[in-house]
C-alpha cells in the first residue's frame, strides 16, 4: 500500500509540473531573444551601409557639379575634392576613399576620348587620346562631359562572422558621375 501511496504522489506531483505554467514567458523569451538580436542588429547594418551609399553618390555628385562651374582646373584644385568628399561623409570614417576625375571631348562624329584625367594620388588614370564609354544618352556631338569616379571601403559589422563566408565582411561601394559644364563648353586641365 505504501508503494502506491507513493506511485500516486509522483503522479500527482508529475500532473502539477505539467500544468504549471510560470516561467513559460521567460523560456519563450530566451529562445526568441538571439532571433530578434540578429534582426535589430542586421536592420541597424543594413542602415548604416545604405546610409554610406548615399554619402558616396552625394560626394561624386557633388564633386562633378564643382567642378563643372569652373572653365579651367588645376591639380590644385582637384587635390582639394577628396576633402570636399570628407566633409560629406562626416561621421564616416574616408580611410581608403579613392578619386578619380576625367575631362571627357566628344567629338562631331559622337566619339568620346579623355581630355584630360587625374586621380587622387596625384597620377593620371587615363591616357589622354584614349577613348572612353559613354551613356549613350550622354553622347551629344561635339559636347563636353566631367566624370567623377568615387570609391569606398565600407567594413560590415561582424556581429554575425559565423554566417558571413570568409573575407565577405567589407564590400567597396563606388558610384561615377557624368556632368556638363555650367559655363562654357569645355574645361581645361592644364598640368594634368
Amino acid at each position: 500500500m505504501a508503494g502506491l501511496t507513493l506511485a500516486a504522489r509522483l503522479r500527482a506531483r508529475l500532473r502539477h509540473f505539467t500544468r504549471d505554467e510560470r516561467g513559460v514567458g521567460a523560456i519563450e523569451f530566451a529562445i526568441l531573444f538571439p532571433v530578434l538580436l540578429m534582426l535589430y542588429l542586421g536592420a541597424f547594418e543594413i542602415t548604416v551601409g545604405l546610409s554610406v551609399e548615399k554619402r558616396t553618390s552625394r560626394a561624386a555628385g557633388s564633386i562633378a557639379d564643382i567642378l563643372t562651374q569652373q572653365t579651367n582646373v588645376t591639380k590644385t584644385q582637384l587635390a582639394t575634392m577628396p576633402s570636399v568628399a570628407g566633409a560629406i561623409f562626416t561621421p564616416y570614417a574616408t580611410t581608403g576613399l579613392t578619386l578619380k576625375v576625367t575631362g571627357i571631348q566628344i567629338d562631331a562624329g559622337s566619339s568620346a576620348t579623355v581630355a584630360w584625367s587625374w586621380a587622387q594620388d596625384g597620377s593620371k588614370p587615363y591616357t589622354n587620346g584614349s577613348a572612353v564609354t559613354v551613356p549613350s544618352d550622354l553622347k551629344l556631338p561635339s559636347s563636353f562631359l566631367v566624370r567623377t569616379e568615387l570609391a569606398i571601403p565600407y567594413q560590415m559589422l561582424s556581429f554575425g562572422s559565423d554566417f558571413l563566408p570568409a573575407g565577405s565582411n567589407q564590400i567597396t561601394i563606388g558610384r561615377s558621375y557624368f556632368y556638363r559644364p555650367r559655363s562654357g563648353s569645355a574645361i581645361t586641365c592644364s598640368d594634368c
